[in-house]
């Protein structure tokens, strides 16, 4: 298979349509109508109104010439209710439309069944707390892959668990706003990798041998580097890290089908000193284990920058997943900021983090699902911070495929267009495409980064070297 470059979007962030033909309201319908923290009240109400500018989308990607896009299905635009009993063919019509348009100038869809909108009504019975939520998702799982499956051949599950178990349910800072830092995130997760490995089995059992696509899951990691590298315990203490972020999932699904076991004995001494009858962290059973270990037939990983870490021994009160790592992390000192806070521009540190992958999963194909920066809404051309960050990016990645054997097979940079940016509203802007928000017609015009991707995905790579 050709090297998959490509770009991303969620379905959120850009379709807008928030309750058009039928669809049902999302937790970010509820939020962003509700308590909404974000700056100017903003939503996705609208937002790039890719539901009724569908054709626009699909002329930048066609104009880009990629090799693939990454986009997710809105739950509740298919189901309203989370039910499949509440079908709306409306949905099933766009995103059909969506498919076949991909198909038709060779494009290669990378579908997202959850990116972090569940529809409100299984919010309403307790939302990924709940077990309910494992046998929920296949179903609608499975109705994607009965529908979809003719032409989707790359299906990932969940998009950064590690954001919808600890925003969602610890800090409470993104939807369903759940301030639960010692247990929920926890449980949630737990159910989340259920509902993961639930959903792998099912697309084995039924659709592999007649669809032949793969299915992944994407995952999140920022690159730790320890404070001092000659310090024993600093290399731990980022070790934890890593094992807290990305091995809380990955472990699970790529190694044994169980947690990390520094991550067990962490949360395990912390719940003894809390004088808890067990660990917050929940157990699998050797049944479980078994069930999920290796469902996922690639590894995806979603990253934007890199941290320095400390060993911190961290506080016991209140219960939190943040206060069990024992870390401390901080921005890596040296290098070029970016508009977001604490995402700097740390090319290198992808190197490193996709052989970390290489060396502790078994070598895996690996597809980098995100990557990308963001600048100030009101750049309407020249990003050269955002083409500086792709070309040093992958650069890296390039070199951790040539030199040091990683079996890249994918790059998907974050994003097609300036959208909604969850917490930061309109504010800051990922897109190759600038969008004028301000504009009814929503209309989108390339950036200088837009330029250079495409030169960069048209010489497959040996442009980012120059």
């Amino acid at each position: 298979m050709y090297f998959l470059w490509g770009v991303s979007s969620s379905a959120y962030q850009i379709e807008g349509g928030w309750n058009a033909d039928g669809k049902g309201p999302s937790i970010w319908d509820t939020f962003t109508h509700g308590i909404n923290t974000i700056p100017e009240v903003a939503n996705g109400d609208v937002a790039c109104d890719s539901y009724n500018r569908l054709d626009e989308d699909l002329f930048m990607l066609g104009a880009l010439k990629v090799k693939s896009y990454r986009f997710s299905l809105s739950w509740s635009r298919i189901f309203p209710d989370g039910r499949r009993s509440s079908l709306n063919q409306n949905g099933v019509n766009y995103y059909n439309r969506l498919i076949d348009g991909l198909l038709a100038r060779g494009i290669t869809p990378m579908v997202t069944l959850y990116y972090w909108d569940l529809p409100q009504a299984l919010q309403d019975i307790g939302g990924w707390e709940s077990v309910e939520m494992i046998d929920l998702f296949n179903d609608y799982s499975d109705f994607c892959f009965a529908t979809f499956g003719d032409r989707v051949k790359f299906w990932i599950t969940f998009n950064q668990p590690h954001t919808i178990a600890w925003a969602g349910y610890g800090t409470g800072a993104m939807p369903p706003n759940v301030n639960n830092p010692g247990t929920a995130p926890y449980i949630v997760a737990h159910n989340l990798i259920k509902a993961h490995a639930t959903a792998y089995h099912t697309y084995d059992d039924k659709y592999r041998a007649s669809q032949g696509g793969l299915v992944s899951i994407a995952l999140d990691a920022d690159w730790v580097e320890p404070y001092d590298v000659t310090v024993h315990r600093e290399i731990l203490a980022a070790d934890r890290a890593l094992q807290f972020r990305l091995g809380w999932f990955a472990h699970p699904i790529f190694k044994n089908g169980d947690y990390p076991e520094a991550m067990k004995e962490q949360v395990r001494a912390k719940s003894d000193l809390q004088k808890l009858t067990g660990s917050r962290l929940p157990a699998f059973t050797e049944e479980e284990k078994n069930f999920i270990m290796g469902t996922a037939d690639v590894f995806c990983i979603n990253h934007y920058t890199t941290k320095i870490v400390n060993h911190l021994t961290d506080e016991l009160t209140p219960a939190s997943y943040q206060f069990d790592r024992d870390i401390v992390e901080n921005e890596e000192p040296n290098s070029p900021t970016t508009v977001i806070w604490g995402q700097r521009a740390v090319a290198w540190g992808l190197r490193r983090l996709l052989n970390w992958i290489k060396e502790e999963y078994g070598d895996p194909d690996i597809y980098v699902s995100e990557n990308g920066a963001a600048t100030d809404r009101g750049m309407t051309w020249d990003d050269i911070d955002r083409v500086f960050f792709y070309k040093t990016y992958i650069d890296e990645a390039l070199k951790a495929y040539e030199l040091d054997g990683v079996k890249i097979k994918g790059y998907i940079a974050t994003s097609l267009l300036d959208s909604f940016e969850w917490l930061h509203g309109y504010i800051y802007a990922f897109g190759l495409h600038y969008v004028n928000f301000n504009d009814v017609n929503r209309p989108r015009t390339p950036k200088f980064s837009a330029h250079y991707l495409y030169q960069v995905m048209k010489d497959n790579a040996h442009h980012s070297r120059t």
